[in-house]
């Protein structure tokens, strides 16, 4: 079974437009059903809380950047932005399930590290 860690960084919200509560029972049901749907698929998905890095969230792109997938079997360790580029649709439960679905089925599509993508510029992941 594959595991994928999905890490979820402490958020600074500087517009309350982008603002998206990750504790909430939305997010926790969302959550779960992505879990016990990759699990089928003989994924195992955690979710964790990192208390420890926090990100300034002024515009989409930073919402996108407090959310790393590692995948420690394909060495793997991205913000979403890094996995999916732009998002299509300005939505944060659409592209944490494109991201880990790409982590999980085509790893070999993620660009490079040293690929010079501008998709993130705070996260810390390196790219």
């Amino acid at each position: 079974m594959k595991t994928i860690i999905l890490t979820i960084l402490d958020q600074t919200y500087k517009r309350k437009d982008w603002f998206y509560d990750f504790n909430s029972a939305g997010f926790t049901e969302t959550a779960q059903k992505m879990i016990r749907e990759l699990q089928a698929l003989d994924v195992n998905l955690e979710i964790r809380h990192n208390h420890n890095l926090n990100i300034t969230v002024d515009s989409y792109a930073d919402l996108l950047n407090c959310i790393k997938i590692s995948s420690p079997d394909d060495n793997h360790n991205h913000c979403i932005g890094h996995i999916i580029g732009k998002s299509e649709n300005l939505n944060i439960i659409e592209d944490i399930d494109k991201a880990v679905r790409r982590i999980a089925f085509a790893p070999e599509t993620i660009a490079p590290d040293a690929e010079f993508r501008k998709v993130c510029h705070n996260c810390g992941c390196g790219c």
